[in-house]
């Protein structure tokens, strides 16, 4: 499963985000991504993947989480 797939589905799942609205060009705050949610984001995503995401910095997009996590 691409990483953008499995960012969508944590959304849809925790935050009843529509996958629809996230693409790779939208903000975290255009989706109403706050730090709670997005420190939830980041361990399903760890779990879901298998990865240490660690405290990454400057992460403004879907975009830009998805070339973090895949530089992993």
């Amino acid at each position: 499963m691409a990483t953008l797939d499995v960012i969508k589905s944590t959304l849809a799942e925790n935050l009843d985000i529509d996958e629809e609205a996230v693409t790779a060009e939208a903000t975290l705050d255009s989706l109403g991504i706050d730090s709670l949610d997005m420190v939830e984001l980041i361990c399903d995503i760890e779990e879901k993947l298998d990865i240490e995401f660690g405290e990454p910095e400057g992460i403004e997009t879907i975009g830009d989480m998805v070339s973090y996590i895949d530089s992993l």
